[in-house]
């Protein structure tokens, strides 16, 4: 089982920064990925960022402000949000994707999530 517990969360004015962490911990095989989810009121839960082998992604609307990052001796999670905007907000989640076998071809498909961290941007 993996434990992920997120951090960092809070109010900020726009154009101000946050900055998230999330601890993994818990018994694996594959690191398929690890990333970072949000749900805005009203909306669906949306992709923000992932990282997996060193490699990277971001959803469009975040990409130049936010950077995710990882301390794998701490088994930590990270998400930089600079330049906040009220549509930032939303409750954040970490989510992995751990495998007992191997990742193979495919997507990032989380199966492991936190409990989720608030993150409110004021104008």
């Amino acid at each position: 089982q993996v434990q992920l517990t997120e951090s960092g969360g809070g109010s900020v004015q726009a154009g101000g920064s946050l900055k998230l962490s999330c601890a993994v911990s818990g018994n694996y095989f594959s690191d398929c990925g690890t990333g970072w989810y949000r749900q805005a009121p009203g909306k669906e839960r949306e992709l923000v960022s992932n990282i997996k082998s060193g490699f990277t992604t971001y959803a469009e609307s975040v990409k130049g402000r936010f950077t995710i990052s990882q301390d794998t001796a701490k088994n930590t999670l990270y998400l930089q949000m600079n330049s906040l905007k009220t549509e930032d907000t939303g409750v954040y989640y970490c989510a992995a994707d751990r495998r007992a076998g191997g990742c193979g071809p495919r997507p990032f498909s989380p199966n492991f999530w936190g409990q989720g961290t608030q993150v409110a941007v004021c104008s």
